[in-house]
């Protein structure tokens, strides 16, 4: 396989593949890159240490300030303490926020990703439409009736006694 392939194929998993961190992972919060593919990052325990970036990342996957990252604790090495296992993007901090194993300590953040807070609003109809929002839904049928409704009022409250070649004869 060329270099190419391998970096596409890191890239798709990433993108594509939904995490839950198992038994042993931790997620943490990228602080600063300190080079030489070494993250300074916090963890949910409030440690800061660094992590080192796993060849198949390196010039394949940049990792900014903020972003949030599986890591997986190491045993040797005293500075370095972990390994990045997964890079997490708005999708995936949703999909684990929702299975319940979002820490406590970076629920402000994912609280930023939702919906609601990028449109501003206070109610929570998600659940209702299972993620859908509900400007993408079809119109429902009592919608139509109101409207329908409307333009029979329209309609009929013009003088009945006056002539109009778009309509039967007027009423005697």
């Amino acid at each position: 396989m060329s270099v190419a392939s391998k970096r596409r194929h890191v890239i798709k998993k990433i993108q594509m593949e939904l995490v839950l961190p198992s038994e042993g992972q931790m997620i943490a919060q990228v602080l600063s890159s300190c080079g030489n593919n070494l993250l300074e990052v916090e963890d949910e325990n409030s440690e800061k240490y660094l992590v080192s970036m796993p060849s198949k990342f390196r010039k394949c996957i940049w990792v900014k300030r903020g972003q949030f990252v599986v890591i997986v604790p190491i045993k040797e090495g005293d500075r370095v303490r972990a390994e990045v296992e997964h890079i997490l993007d708005e999708e995936n901090i949703l999909y684990i926020r929702e299975h319940k194993q979002w820490p406590d300590k970076f629920e402000e953040h994912a609280l930023k990703m939702t919906r609601e807070a990028k449109r501003n609003t206070k109610d929570s109809n998600l659940e209702s439409h299972c993620g859908i929002d509900a400007d993408m839904l079809p119109p429902s049928d009592d919608d139509d009736e109101e409207y329908n409704s409307e333009d029979e009022e329209e309609y009929y409250s013009e003088e009945d006694n006056e002539y109009n070649p778009n309509r039967s004869a007027a009423p005697r």
